[in-house]
């Protein structure tokens, strides 16, 4: 059987620590610059550089070119879901520093999967969709029945014109911290925006931590049911 030499090299890319660790800050869905990259994964720049380089032309992320600047992000929610299941089998780390423990427990509380809520929340939300018949399982997705349709509705979430979209609908997402799915796709997509635009949760600053608000903990049990 003919076996593709790239499955090989991208392996070896992201079996690198540095570059891991810059694939863990670009795992938020934004585009970062090299200096920030670096500065958040505690490398030089010139070091970022070099990494940045063959991640590049492992087609594992993509440049955005804004004048003379580069940001860097995630090639594509494919990618980034490959990723993410590349963390969910990977063993769990013994967190020791006082200082990354808050860190770490914001992050497993809710954070970005790329373009779509993953965590504790990431995975009561969905959970909870399922319990109130909005989402039932089918094979690796979920799909949407029809009382699904009117509470999506809701929240202004048009299920038709999202299935328009070139990309996947609402997959399984195995969540690297509750070993649980979460939803990705252009579903799970438009409800964290949607969640975010009506202010129930806010990101938080070099980090794919989100944080929730005090409107969302009044208003996330009461619209999901779920205890937060």
């Amino acid at each position: 059987m003919d076996v593709n030499p790239n499955m090989a090299l991208v392996a070896a890319i992201i079996s690198d620590k540095t570059r891991s660790k810059m694939i863990f800050i670009m795992l938020d869905g934004r585009f970062h610059s090299a200096s920030e990259l670096a500065y958040m994964a505690g490398i030089k720049p010139q070091t970022a550089t070099f990494h940045l380089k063959k991640m590049t032309e492992a087609q594992i992320i993509k440049v955005e070119k804004q004048g003379r600047h580069k940001y860097f992000g995630i090639k594509d929610p494919g990618v980034a879901s490959v990723l993410e299941t590349f963390l969910s089998i990977a063993p769990q780390f013994e967190v020791r520093s006082l200082k990354k423990s808050p860190r770490d427990k914001a992050l497993r509380s809710a954070r970005t999967c790329y373009d779509h809520l993953a965590g504790n929340l990431g995975v009561k939300l969905v959970s909870a969709l399922e319990k109130k018949g909005v989402l039932v399982k089918e094979n690796d997705k979920y799909e949407v029945t029809n009382e699904g349709i009117e509470f999506l509705a809701t929240l202004q979430i048009n299920i038709y014109e999202l299935k328009k979209k070139r990309r996947s609908f609402s997959h399984k997402c195995l969540d690297w911290s509750e070993r649980k799915h979460h939803m990705g796709g252009a579903l799970g997509n438009a409800i964290f925006e949607k969640i975010l635009e009506f202010g129930w949760i806010k990101r938080l600053p070099n980090t794919r931590a989100i944080k929730i608000t005090t409107l969302g903990e009044e208003h996330i049990p009461k619209i999901f049911n779920i205890d937060l």
